[in-house]
């Protein structure tokens, strides 16, 4: 039945900062070391008597996202004690912040968004060694950051779950472009979390069940699908069955979440102030409005400029916002397409060579890139060279890609290439005529069949006088040619 359950997300997302150092202490933040418990020192083991020292570059990261979300910094942030005791945690307690968040408030893909806040990170548990754990202390104490959104609801469970994982992939462009966080997933150094919960009343929350440590986005999507959906099976099925308020795991070779924990309030965690961290007045200790200016350009802002400058389609708008070198790139080469008029504004012509160059972009060259891991981006120069060819009618459509997959691998000109393998098309109407009138002659049957009026069969005397002319032969020529000589 449409709309029986309203469904209500909530996400917590995790990333490591790409600091020099962790967060309270000198060692080393590498998240690629693979020697185990060689960036620590008594700091992050939690030795008696060593004390922590905030590391301001992680709080400053924390503040440009805050900025690039429309979040409010806060004046007054302090450290507390999260305490909980796991193996992975030496001292038996965790820094972090409860009360005081570094940010609040702010939005990004149209969720809303309460807070982020600033924390270290947990040592890495190892368990495929046999019937035993081992634990690598190298990532204890790297500056972790926490956003925090408000509960969002909707009427069906794919739609819920497209929206998290849009959510989640804006805010992993985000970390990127600020150069705060490498975000990979694969890596650990972003984890999604989610609260979900389902209602038959869109104004009362049901009750919450948290699925930890998503690592993908596919993950993202199919693990919130899923629990929403094994959520209405357990209120439809008539036998009195409930919904645990817990904290569930994801299984990606089983597709289906499974409970883990009973999940803890912030009661359980007895947060208090850490007495050995000092209180941080963030608007004196940091140049808020000098650090605005310095943000880059945001993604929202890219699609926008992108949209307003080349016209392009929306889906090359986001290969280019993904892939920020490919997107500078693409721009260069829109700089050498652009035809100016005298009071040097971009001519029609201009736009249309840019999103032809675009398009053998975001199709070819990608597809490319996908089957040649050795292909690269060729020089601007070379590649509008070849988009001129094309648009001036020199070579065609089929020899430009060709010539594309030459010049990803060796970068050279174009029209060399094309040059030298004899593909600059012909518009020589009296030498393609000859061609013509051959093909003509040895094709009766497909003349009869197009003079009876099957238009599309001189479509099959092109291909042949096309390969004749071995591919020099201008399609648009041919057609006109073919056309008036088949009267």
């Amino acid at each position: 039945m449409a709309n029986k359950y309203y469904s209500t997300i909530g996400l917590e997302i995790h990333a490591e900062l790409k600091t020099q150092t962790k967060m309270f202490c000198g060692c080393k933040n590498d998240p690629d070391e693979k020697k185990p418990n060689v960036n620590i020192c008594p700091v992050c083991m939690a030795h008696p008597g060593a004390l922590p020292v905030a590391n301001k570059k992680a709080i400053e990261n924390v503040i440009k996202v805050g900025l690039a979300i429309d979040g409010k910094i806060a004046d007054f942030s302090e450290f507390d004690r999260k305490n909980y005791f796991y193996p992975d945690i030496p001292k038996g307690y965790q820094i972090s912040q409860y009360k005081y968040p570094i940010v609040s408030g702010g939005r990004l893909a149209e969720m809303d968004i309460t807070r982020i806040h600033l924390e270290e990170d947990t040592a890495n548990n190892k368990h495929n060694r046999g019937d035993f754990s081992l634990i690598d202390f190298n990532r204890a104490g790297v500056p972790l950051m926490e956003l925090v959104t408000e509960p969002h609801t909707f009427e069906t469970a794919e739609e819920t779950a497209k929206q998290a994982t849009k959510f989640a992939k804006e805010f992993q462009l985000i970390l990127w472009y600020l150069g705060v966080s490498e975000a990979n997933m694969e890596k650990g150094e972003m984890r999604v979390e989610a609260n979900i919960s389902i209602s038959t009343d869109q104004k009362i929350l049901g009750t919450k069940v948290e699925v930890k440590n998503l690592n993908s986005f596919r993950s993202v999507e199919r693990a919130i699908k899923y629990e929403i959906d094994r959520m209405t099976e357990l209120l439809d099925s008539g036998k009195g069955r409930e919904i645990v308020q817990e904290t569930r795991g994801w299984d990606e070779n089983k597709q289906k979440t499974f409970s883990q924990r009973k999940k803890e309030g912030s009661a359980d965690y007895r947060y208090f102030p850490d007495p050995d961290l000092p209180k941080m007045k963030l608007h004196e200790a940091f140049n808020l409005e000098q650090i605005k200016k310095e943000l880059p350009e945001l993604p929202v802002g890219k699609r926008a400029r992108y949209k307003n400058n080349f016209g392009i389609k929306d889906e090359d708008i986001e290969v280019y916002v993904n892939d920020p070198v490919l997107g500078i790139w693409f721009e260069e080469v829109a700089k050498i397409l652009i035809d100016k008029d005298p009071e040097g504004k971009s001519t029609s012509n201009g736009a249309s060579k840019i999103k032809i160059a675009s398009n053998y972009i975001t199709s070819d060259y990608v597809g490319i890139k996908k089957s040649k891991a050795e292909a690269k981006l060729p020089q601007t120069n070379n590649f509008a060279e070849l988009i001129n060819l094309v648009t001036e009618n020199k070579i065609s459509s089929r020899v430009a890609k060709d010539i594309l997959a030459i010049i990803v691998i060796n970068d050279e000109s174009p029209f060399k290439i094309a040059t030298e393998k004899n593909l600059i098309q012909s518009n020589d109407e009296g030498s393609l005529k000859i061609i013509i009138e051959k093909t003509i002659d040895q094709n009766p049957e497909v003349v009869a069949t197009y003079k009876k009026g099957k238009e599309n069969a001189i479509m099959s005397l092109v291909g042949k006088i096309i390969k004749e002319s071995n591919g020099s032969a201008n399609p648009q020529i041919i057609i006109k040619l073919l056309k008036e000589m088949l009267k």
